[in-house]
């Protein structure tokens, strides 16, 4: 997901083990980029896990953080922007309060924290 406003960027997806840094992109809206290419925006799935390093003191003091926190990546419900991280404590914050320059790191993407292991094969019922 990546916010509406940075649809026109020609974005890609996230990759685990990668890491970003928030941007700031000509619409004005902070998104996430790759240090080598800080004008394509990289869109993350809903429950992305993250780890993000080098949070501002404002916002570690307005919100109870550290200056490195796991996260995990959420669409907001409320505020014209959606893109948001959901912090342990519980508290979720817009991409849009991080000021550029704040590195991100994808933990795991959704998709292999979902992998599901079965233990013996399925057997089917005939009536």
């Amino acid at each position: 997901m990546c916010d509406y406003s940075l649809e026109v960027y020609g974005s890609r997806p996230a990759r685990e083990g990668e890491r970003y840094v928030t941007t700031r992109f000509p619409s004005g809206t902070i998104g996430l980029a790759s240090p080598g290419d800080a004008s394509r925006p990289v869109c993350l799935n809903c429950d992305t896990t993250l780890q993000i390093d080098g949070i501002p003191a404002e916002l570690r003091k307005e919100f109870g953080l550290r200056a490195h926190e796991d996260a995990v990546f959420v669409r907001l419900d409320t505020g014209s922007y959606r893109d948001g991280v959901r912090f342990g404590n519980g508290t979720e914050i817009s991409l849009q309060k991080f000021p550029p320059g704040v590195t991100v790191a994808v933990k795991q993407l959704l998709e292999n924290a979902m992998t599901v292991e079965i233990k013996r094969p399925l057997e089917f019922v005939r009536p």
